[in-house]
């Protein structure tokens, strides 16, 4: 039976996209880790298949995006579409093409991702997403094929990824309204399966913690996605409970229904964001929120990929790009 680059990888204790990359003499590699897989190929008699490497290099100048979402709701959350255009800016610039699509779950994604990796018409996969036990992940890894994630994944070496610190971002956004007098600070975020919901979960925590202020249970909410109704119910159940100085949400459009849900009530709570989308300053009150750059975070990615496909070292396997607190009548 024939060796498989997962075999090399195994014994090497690499990852097979950098037994991949070592086979293709990618400049990316250290000579060390080189050592290393070649040492594991001649252990295992392990020989290239010459012919099937120079089809699988050859170029479609594509990159397939994955969105993690439904077409009906694709343009209700500007993030995506931000991101896009930060991928599409950088993919212009170098003469490629994107080809998209969504999935409404992780395992819609992963069979787009295998028709994209089977059918060849891609070069290079960015996920706009990283999940806790990703599938999508895990499978590009199998079978060596290059791509990019925009959010931190779990092992984060031998991947390259492009995000913001999340966990300093929300720790930043709580410490900065405790300054302003707040002592009940309610939580509203997103599904803990996105590590970026449990890292600005984690920066909310350790800023009350640190402040010696109580984390509690019962404000802490949890919603099964990003939308203004999920935000008005959680605010309803916080409410429920007590009703808090302020309340930090993870994504904008939570806060818009957490606003909502203040102005039926006529309670006079500080409420913040993120991702800036332009809608928020359009609310009554307007929304402070927390500005993640999208279109950075997609250029960077189409950036580390492109380069990477291109044979260009890349001196970093991952970007992280800063923030903005975007202060605005909701926190004044």
């Amino acid at each position: 039976m024939a060796i498989t680059i997962k075999e090399v990888a195994k014994l090497a204790k690499v990852s097979p996209s950098t037994v991949s990359r070592v086979i293709s003499k990618s400049p990316r590699i250290s000579d060390a880790t080189k050592k290393v897989v070649y040492a594991a190929m001649d252990e295992l008699k392990y020989k290239p298949n010459a012919i099937a490497r120079n089809l699988a290099n050859a170029s479609t100048k594509t990159l397939g995006l994955i969105i993690p979402n439904q077409d009906e709701n694709l343009f209700k959350n500007p993030f995506f579409i931000q991101a896009m255009r930060g991928i599409s800016i950088y993919a212009q610039k170098k003469n490629y093409k994107i080809m998209f699509n969504y999935g409404s779950n992780p395992q819609d994604e992963l069979n787009f991702v295998r028709e994209f990796v089977h059918s060849k018409w891609v070069d290079g996969v960015i996920l706009l997403t990283a999940y806790e036990n990703d599938l999508c992940i895990e499978y590009l890894n199998q079978e060596a094929f290059p791509f990019v994630v925009v959010g931190r994944p779990y092992n984060i070496h031998d991947i390259m990824w492009v995000d913001n610190d999340n966990f300093q971002a929300t720790y930043n956004l709580v410490n900065r309204l405790i300054q302003k007098g707040c002592q009940e600070i309610g939580f509203v975020g997103g599904p803990q399966k996105y590590i970026f919901s449990k890292d600005r979960l984690e920066g909310y925590k350790r800023a009350l913690e640190l402040r010696n202020l109580s984390v509690h249970p019962e404000t802490i909410i949890e919603t099964e996605d990003f939308t203004e109704t999920y935000g008005y119910e959680a605010m309803a159940k916080i409410c429920a409970h007590k009703v808090p100085h302020a309340v930090v949400t993870t994504d904008d459009l939570l806060g818009f229904g957490v606003i909502q849900y203040c102005k039926e009530h006529n309670l006079s709570v500080k409420v913040t964001g993120f991702n800036n989308i332009p809608l928020s300053v359009y609310q009554n009150p307007s929304l402070t929120s927390v500005d993640i750059k999208a279109e950075d975070l997609g250029y960077n990615a189409a950036k580390l990929l492109i380069r990477a496909l291109e044979g260009l070292e890349n001196p970093v396997n991952h970007y992280i790009v800063g923030t903005d607190l975007i202060e605005r009548e909701s926190t004044k």
